[in-house]
């Protein structure tokens, strides 16, 4: 019986502690942790929501990238993370629903050791190509690389990149080769020097580089044209169908985070997608901010993860 009071008495005060936690929540300053290097899109966009998140919670929002295994390196740092709100992710499609079908052992589960905060939104990709290649549109370029099998390299800098440039060589009947990144900065970088031919790129690398016309867009991932370059036609308007855009961002935190704090979080990353500077920051980089409750992120991540699944399975990429 003693036993068992001690038992109780300690879980009352552990809960008391959480909630008093919770209540003073946030009194020091927050880790956000990026999946991806200084300068991709990731960085980019969080750097537009972050000041203002900081902001609204009266707390500095330290931004800290952890690059490496499409987003699995940051994963796993917010799987092992204490549930006190002050290490959080700025998830992508990559750690959120790539990881689990591209390791035969992944670092975590994606619906049970982490916790649901918010959706940030949908962004894009453009197929883009080195100047030094000679064609001027996609036809041209599935022309080429039928007419040099392997002598084409495509970059992937995370797994959006792995499953667009697959998805182009198994619908376009091309044998291209893929050179893996950390991120989309070093790719940009490769693809500018002409060491890799073509990639899918985010506009946070890339739009200078294209009004510069030192490369060339030959389509946009999404439904329909990007506002930032309306002459660029879609992948589908280019000559191939069934191109999908699974591009997205969302706040996570470590599993078990309490629940009044996932609502502060929530509501204040809610409030900072309704700016309209914010919208409108995102917006030239080709994102539709989102928003919604954390209940609506787990039922996106659950949809997701299916979603990847079967892309991957479909452009053949098997787990290592």
């Amino acid at each position: 019986m003693f036993t068992r009071i001690m038992t109780y008495a300690a879980a009352c005060t552990l809960a008391l502690a959480s909630a008093l936690a919770s209540a003073q929540y946030p009194d020091k300053p927050i880790r956000l942790i990026i999946p991806f290097p200084a300068g991709s899109v990731t960085d980019t966009l969080t750097r537009a929501i972050a000041p203002r998140l900081s902001q609204r919670l009266g707390q500095n929002i330290i931004i800290e990238n952890k690059a490496g295994a499409n987003g699995a390196i940051a994963g796993q740092l917010i799987a092992r993370a204490a549930p006190d709100g002050y290490t959080l992710m700025m998830g992508t499609n990559s750690p959120l629903a790539g990881v689990p079908f591209l390791m035969k052992d992944p670092p975590y589960n994606v619906l049970t050791d982490f916790t649901s905060i918010g959706f940030i939104g949908n962004f894009t990709h453009f197929l883009l190509v080195n100047q030094e290649l000679p064609v001027k549109n996609l036809n041209e370029l599935l022309a080429y690389a039928r007419a040099n099998p392997g002598k084409l390299n495509f970059g992937s800098g995370h797994t959006a990149a792995l499953i667009y440039g697959t998805q182009l060589k198994t619908l376009g009947k091309v044998d291209i080769v893929q050179v893996s990144y950390k991120g989309e900065p070093e790719q940009t970088a490769d693809l500018l020097a002409n060491r890799i031919q073509l990639a899918f790129t985010s506009p946070a690398t890339s739009t200078g580089f294209i009004k510069d016309n030192r490369l060339r867009a030959l389509g946009v991932v999404l439904d329909k044209r990007s506002p930032i370059f309306p002459e660029v036609p879609t992948m589908t308007e280019a000559g191939l169908p069934n191109f999908t855009n699974i591009s997205w961002m969302a706040l996570v935190g470590p599993a078990k985070l309490p629940r009044p704090i996932v609502d502060l979080l929530n509501k204040e990353l809610n409030t900072v997608l309704n700016m309209p500077e914010v919208r409108e920051q995102l917006a030239r980089q080709s994102m539709e901010s989102a928003g919604g409750s954390p209940e609506d992120l787990d039922k996106i991540l659950k949809d997701q993860l299916v979603v990847w699944q079967k892309a991957l399975n479909s452009a053949g990429i098997k787990p290592e």
